[in-house]
């Protein structure tokens, strides 16, 4: 609906409205792929998909929980330059810039997940004669390979567009709550979205994050089955995402609010006529 909505109601008219499109088509795709994972906690951790379609699916959730973190932070970069900067940075937000950035975003996500394409990610357990998707991996790989791979990601992915996200919006708040903003209704929205971006960063995730880097540079000092579950419950509440995003869509647009709210765009309407 929002995809639709973006394409055909709202039209592409603002850098905004870029980057809910592509977060949008993001989450779409992982939705898509979500009944896989669903299935196979559901048959006791037993993936029998084959291996070629356990790689796609696990390159996906990490497609889609870095590329939502950098579509939400250039989101937030978006609205800093607009509020602080807003003549300076009429040029600098164009829609070819927001459409370049979205490219670059996607191209970096898609290239990031490579590594687990290439990397063995089922293994079958003869013990309780099931095949693993990814819950299981070789020791040696991850002492080495995935030490520093998944250390990478949550620095460059995670913690990094985090700091910039959290910095970006608290300054347009400030910005917003000075003496020389008077409009209310924009602090109030800015203020909401800060929440619920903060929200996302802080509770979808944060934990996924937080728990892989434990994980691989194994200082969890807890029992591996208390951190496998913490992993199992961390990337499920991840998936919350998904649904969070439409909210922030809601607070982001006034013209997404007139449309689900059946109200006619001030700008659209008519002019009066006078006698």
């Amino acid at each position: 609906m929002a995809v639709l909505i973006f394409l055909i109601k709202i039209k592409i008219k603002k850098p905004a409205v870029v980057y809910m499109l592509n977060l949008s088509i993001a989450d779409l795709l992982f939705v898509c792929m979500l009944p896989f994972n669903i299935v196979y906690r559901f048959t006791g951790n037993n993936w029998l998909a084959g291996d070629a379609l356990c790689h796609v699916v696990i390159a996906g959730f990490y497609f889609n929980m870095y590329c939502s973190i950098l579509l939400i932070t250039s989101m937030s970069v978006d609205k800093y330059l607009a509020v602080i900067y807003p003549i300076q940075s009429l040029s600098w937000r164009s829609l070819t810039r927001a459409w370049i950035v979205c490219f670059l975003i996607w191209l970096i996500s898609i290239s990031s997940t490579i590594p687990l394409l290439l990397t063995q990610q089922t293994f079958h357990i003869e013990k309780l004669g099931v095949t693993t998707c990814h819950d299981v991996r070789n020791e040696q790989e991850v002492g080495s390979f995935y030490l520093y791979y998944f250390s990478t990601f949550t620095a460059v992915f995670f913690f990094l567009p985090l700091v910039i996200t959290a910095f970006c919006y608290a300054a347009t708040i400030r910005t917003l709550s000075s003496s020389k903003m008077g409009n209310t209704e924009r602090k109030k929205q800015a203020v909401v979205l800060a929440i619920i971006v903060l929200c996302i960063f802080v509770f979808c995730f944060g934990p996924t994050n937080l728990i892989f880097f434990v994980h691989n540079l194994q200082v969890g000092g807890g029992p591996v089955s208390q951190l496998y579950l913490g992993y199992l419950v961390c990337t499920s509440v991840s998936s919350i995402s998904t649904t969070l995003n439409p909210l922030m869509y809601f607070v982001s647009s006034s013209k997404l609010q007139n449309f689900l709210c059946c109200k006619k765009d001030i700008a659209e309407q008519p002019a009066s006529s006078k006698p």
